[in-house]
């Protein structure tokens, strides 16, 4: 496999075309133990991987000091991100949030854990509807300006938070979002309708978690062998559509040669080039499986069955504008070359 790298949003940051997900690190029963996680960083470095992504709360803040423990030596080889807002203490009103408060807590608890000086990469973990995002936006500007984060992101917001908080920064002089956060796979193509457009119209970097819904196109759920390893997810509980979209994806690895969960995250790379997805991973071994989604480029028409499977629709207004033709813009409009949608 060979790791291509491209800019983090309208930064001169350079980051690998997939992104390592710490979520699972130290986490009980089902995570990743200190011993795998070691393996499973050795594996993507090797890779040529470069950011991992972690949060204040994975595995009660276990993953970030399991991360820091691993990172003793190289960690400025690495886009170390991490992320703020989800509670610290549910018994107090101001451990969550996204405001200055719970900013500056949250960041020096987890460069504590971390064992580290600075962030590469600083998101706000999910919109706060009680705080204004000028407060988010300019403590964020400060900790970049003392030098604490590098770059700072949005994870889980609406598109138009997102727009109305860059437009601010720009206007203000303050750092702006460079990369976005969202969930996208065959069985999740919501971020379609607003938030992937305005990434690509704005130059944002999209790091897109769940590219395999949780387990449901890793090819677990095969129903005529049943699910292959332990998941949280059973196939009992999973709907028509979701068997209809994994079985589409299990009928094209099979017919190129793959393995379903490359073929999913091979899909979510095929729609754009701002999208990264974020691999997790218990063991090495998955992730080795789905790091084979480098080499993996899906043909045209596996793409269309994939997403004729998941019969998803814009839905207003992307559909209605799509259908604008002569009777709105004139016969003229088809002979205009015009700027190109994202």
């Amino acid at each position: 496999m060979s790791m291509r790298y491209r800019l983090l949003g309208r930064t001169g940051l350079r980051v690998s075309e997939v992104f390592l997900g710490a979520m699972t690190f130290g986490e009980e029963q089902i995570g990743a133990s200190p011993q795998e996680a070691r393996r499973i960083l050795d594996l993507y470095g090797e890779a040529g991987g470069n950011l991992i992504d972690t949060a204040n709360f994975y595995s009660g803040g276990r993953s970030e000091t399991i991360l820091g423990e691993l990172l003793t030596g190289c960690r400025d080889r690495f886009v170390v991100a991490s992320k703020y807002t989800v509670s610290r203490d549910g018994g107090d009103p101001n451990a969550a949030g996204s405001h200055r408060k719970n900013l500056t807590l949250s960041l020096e608890a987890s460069l504590r854990r971390l064992g580290t000086d600075y962030l590469d990469l600083y998101w706000v973990n999910l919109w706060d509807r009680h705080t204004p995002i000028e407060e988010t936006m300019r403590a964020l500007d400060d900790a970049v300006r003392a030098g604490k984060i590098l770059y700072v992101g949005m994870s889980d917001a609406p598109a138009w938070v997102i727009s109305h908080a860059n437009t601010l920064a720009e206007w203000r002089g303050w750092t702006p979002f460079a990369a976005i956060q969202a969930p996208y796979s065959l069985l999740n193509r919501d971020i379609e309708r607003e938030l992937l457009p305005m990434a690509q119209a704005f130059g944002l970097t999209v790091a897109a978690w769940g590219p395999l819904a949780h387990g449901v196109l890793s090819g677990k759920f095969d129903p005529a062998a049943g699910p292959r390893e332990s998941t949280r997810i059973s196939a009992r509980s999973l709907g028509a559509r979701e068997h209809a979209v994994a079985q589409a994806v299990r009928e094209v690895a099979d017919e190129i040669g793959a393995t379903p969960a490359q073929v999913a995250i091979a899909w979510t790379r095929a729609r754009s080039r701002a999208v990264h997805p974020i691999l997790g991973a218990r063991t090495a071994k998955q992730l080795r499986d789905t790091l084979g989604a480098l080499d993996l480029t899906l043909p045209d028409h596996a793409v269309r069955r994939l997403e004729a499977a998941t019969d998803f629709t814009l839905g207003f207004p992307g559909d209605f504008l799509a259908q604008a033709g002569p009777a709105v813009f004139g016969e003229s409009a088809a002979r205009l070359d015009g700027r190109r949608l994202p």
